[in-house]
């Protein structure tokens, strides 16, 4: 059973940064596409960023320039640099692991962001 572990999440003032991690554990391959959601309360789950393994990135219109996914394909580990946060980045944030058909999820990471 894929497990994704997060990690990182917290309570931050507009304008601050938070970086955080996911570790994907119990698969025997290497991940090659991993990515970031986000769910703000009452409303749906949104994409944030993707990464492929050979390093293509996908964001979200409203975070680009402000986020950075990375990718340690290695360690199956995705990352979010995410810098000069807004009120409007408050969420749970999720990370994602697709394969053969099935989306695995982490449990989730509250970020909070005050004005």
């Amino acid at each position: 059973q894929v497990q994704l572990v997060e990690s990182g999440g917290g309570l931050v003032q507009s304008g601050g940064s938070l970086i955080l991690s996911c570790a994907a554990s119990k698969i025997s391959f290497r991940a090659n596409v991993m990515g970031w959601f986000r769910q703000p309360k009452g409303k749906q789950r949104e994409l944030v960023a993707i990464i492929t393994s050979g390093g293509t990135t996908t964001y979200a219109d409203s975070v680009k320039g402000r986020f950075t996914i990375s990718m340690d394909n290695a360690e199956n580990t995705v990352y979010l640099q995410m810098n000069s946060l807004r009120p409007e980045d408050t969420a749970v944030y999720y990370c994602n692991l697709p394969f053969r058909g099935v989306n695995y999820w982490g449990q989730g990471t509250q970020v909070t962001v005050s004005s």
